[in-house]
């Protein structure tokens, strides 16, 4: 199961990168935009479970939090957007909380382009928007954000792309907002999962769980330096040299 496991983590996650070295203020900015990710994911009305939570570099993030959702799910409600909003929001958020605004990083970026992306659709293909109405604007859009090909084309007006532009700002700040609510009404908590993962680097979904009601993680069992991965097993012995000892030339005989 620890293999099955560490397969899945690599497949959704990405690769570990633990030879990337990672100063102790870039660890602890880390820490806790991933803690800020995971409380509003805890918090909000309407989001799938927390699976895991990690500083661990994978891929090209430095940390990240997983939600997986417990069934297969063919559209997503109004709730579950706005709640994903503040979700991909938690960790910018989560910079100024704790190091202020000119501690904020460019670690954000991803989260940004998510949420912009999610309201954009809300608005211009959704129709959950009442200022724009239920009228799709996607099409017309394309793939420029509220760019020149909005004033150009002669079905959108401008002052209807003016009003989208307002939309859209107005969804992502609301997320903001929420999630900043959260972290200060649960502070405590969103203490709690920082320094978990600061000491222990990757937090289980049921761990965070456990650490907001009091039981922090038991891993007795947990080497000093943990592995990268599982090992990947080799088939069949390896030859010894004329000696007797040792291997010769690591290479394993054919099963």
């Amino acid at each position: 199961m620890r293999e099955f496991e560490d397969a899945k983590d690599k497949v959704l996650m990405g690769p570990e990168k633990r030879s990337m070295v990672m100063s102790q203020s870039e660890k602890e900015l880390t820490a806790w935009h991933e803690a800020g990710h995971a409380i509003v994911a805890l918090k909000v009305p309407k989001a799938d479970p927390v699976h895991k939570a990690t500083i661990i570099p994978r891929g090209r993030a430095l940390g990240m939090v997983m939600q997986l959702p417990e069934d297969d799910k063919m559209s997503m409600s109004r709730i579950e957007m706005t709640s994903r909003l503040a979700i991909m929001m938690g960790g910018r958020v989560a910079e100024e909380e704790k190091f202020g605004m000119d501690a904020v990083t460019a670690g954000a970026a991803s989260d940004i382009q998510q949420a912009t992306r999610l309201a954009r659709a809300m608005v211009t293909r959704w129709g959950l928007s009442e200022a724009v109405g239920p009228v799709d604007y996607a099409d017309d859009q394309g793939q420029v954000f509220l760019g020149q090909q909005l004033v150009q084309n002669s079905s959108v007006s401008e002052e209807t792309s003016k009003r989208i532009e307002e939309e859209v700002r107005k969804l992502i700040q609301q997320g903001m907002d929420d999630a900043r609510a959260i972290m200060v009404e649960h502070r405590d908590q969103w203490t709690l999962i920082a320094e978990g993962l600061l000491e222990y680097e990757t937090l289980t979904g049921d761990e965070i769980r456990a650490m907001m009601d009091g039981k922090m993680p038991d891993r007795p069992d947990e080497p000093d330096e943990p592995s990268g991965g599982s090992a990947v097993p080799v088939i069949g012995k390896r030859r010894k040299d004329s000696g007797g000892e040792g291997f010769s030339g690591g290479e394993p005989e054919p099963a």
